[in-house]
C-alpha cells in the first residue's frame, strides 16, 4: 500500500498539522488574555498617575 518513504511523509504531514492545530488553540486562548491584562495594567498606571497629580495640586 505505502512505501516506507510515503509513510514517513504522511507521518510528517500529520505531525505538522497537529502542531499547527495546537499552536492555533494556544494563541487563540492565551493572546487575548495577555493583551487584555496588559491594557488593564496600563490603564491602572495611568489612573494612579492621574490621582497623584490631583493630590499634588
Amino acid at each position: 500500500m505505502f512505501t516506507f518513504e510515503q509513510y514517513l511523509g504522511f507521518l510528517a504531514f500529520l505531525m505538522i498539522l497537529t502542531l499547527g492545530f495546537w499552536l492555533m488553540i494556544f494563541l487563540v486562548s492565551i493572546l487575548p488574555y495577555w493583551i487584555g491584562g496588559s491594557l488593564y495594567e496600563s490603564w491602572k498606571m495611568k489612573r494612579e498617575a492621574k490621582k497623584k497629580n490631583e493630590l499634588k495640586s
